[in-house]
């Protein structure tokens, strides 16, 4: 029994057989949970892919309209 656990990958099937038998209910749960939050990160990069140039082109635009005001405006 002692040369069984020595092996790295009889452990891992071991552990993997142990997962699907006790386990098997709440893999489909896991997987659908996966792959939600999957499709929310990918709309949530390409989001922020599509806003970046946008934004990045109306802070120029702004920088260069605050430095065309001729300076900054005293604190009140």
């Amino acid at each position: 029994m002692a040369r069984l656990l020595d092996n790295p990958m009889s452990m891992l099937l071991i552990l993997l057989a142990v997962m699907l038998l006790f386990g098997a209910p709440k893999l489909p749960g896991m997987a659908r949970s996966l792959g939600q939050s999957m499709r929310i990160l990918k709309s949530e990069v390409t989001e922020l892919k599509d806003d970046h140039p946008a934004q990045t082109q109306e802070s120029i635009k702004g920088c260069s309209a605050h430095e065309n005001q001729g300076g900054t405006r005293p604190r009140s």
